[in-house]
């Protein structure tokens, strides 16, 4: 497996290098946004980790060019700012993990084997549809509808919505959600599932007189429809 590494700061960036090397990897190192983004284009990787702060591409921009030539490459984002609209932009972008500095090595290990496992284990879903009430969603063309009227969705609450609509009825904790979609251990001190939930009411729900995402006081979230 060969991962591509964006950082940099030369002694975090070795440090990573050297410590995935050990872990049997083979790893490459992009000081700067521009390098990072002619080395994925031009080379096949398995993964990539990019910090946010880099120069002449930052990692925010450097992930959604690579989410838009690249749909299933898995990226991990590193920053060293854990707020919660920090962690939204970044899956906003397509990270699919958000990891603080300083962080264990052993802990991103784990998140790469994850990250690598599903990579490579995703079924392909071409022309399948998902339906609940009069929502729909084509798993294949990427488009939801409600009512017929095209709602548009960024890419991680396209996948909180097909989560929830795969397991409809069905109450889905932080916890679960935090595994299940954003591939990640839930955070206590950060509230980002609770800010995409909204999104997702806002465009799902807000415009129509049927509401279909439902909260579960101390529990967690709900899609159905309720007669």
């Amino acid at each position: 497996m060969h991962i591509l590494i964006a950082e940099d700061e030369v002694r975090v960036a070795d440090l990573i290098k050297r410590g995935l090397e050990e872990y049997g990897y083979a790893a490459t190192v992009a000081f700067d946004g521009e390098i990072a983004k002619k080395l994925v284009l031009n080379n096949q990787y398995d993964l990539i980790i990019t910090d946010i702060n880099l120069p002449k591409i930052n990692g925010i921009d450097l992930c959604r060019q690579i989410r838009s030539a690249l749909p299933a490459i898995p990226i991990i984002m590193l920053t060293a700012l854990g707020t919660t609209d920090d962690k939204v932009e970044g899956f906003d972008a397509g990270a699919n993990d958000y990891m603080v500095k300083p962080f264990d090595l052993r802990e991103l290990h784990v998140r790469i084997r994850e990250l690598l496992k599903r990579s490579t284990s995703q079924p392909t879903n071409a022309g399948f549809i998902l339906r609940v009430a009069d929502l729909e969603m084509n798993l294949n063309t990427k488009r939801v509808f409600r009512d017929q009227v095209e709602i548009n969705l960024t890419p991680k609450e396209f996948k909180l919505l097909e989560y929830m609509m795969q397991n409809t009825g069905r109450v889905l904790t932080r916890v679960e959600i935090a595994e299940k979609v954003w591939e990640t251990t839930f955070d206590t001190g950060t509230n980002f599932i609770d800010v995409y939930i909204n999104y997702l009411r806002n465009k799902v729900d807000k415009n129509f007189s049927t509401k279909l995402i439902h909260t579960k006081s101390g529990m967690g979230f709900i899609l159905q429809q309720v007669s």
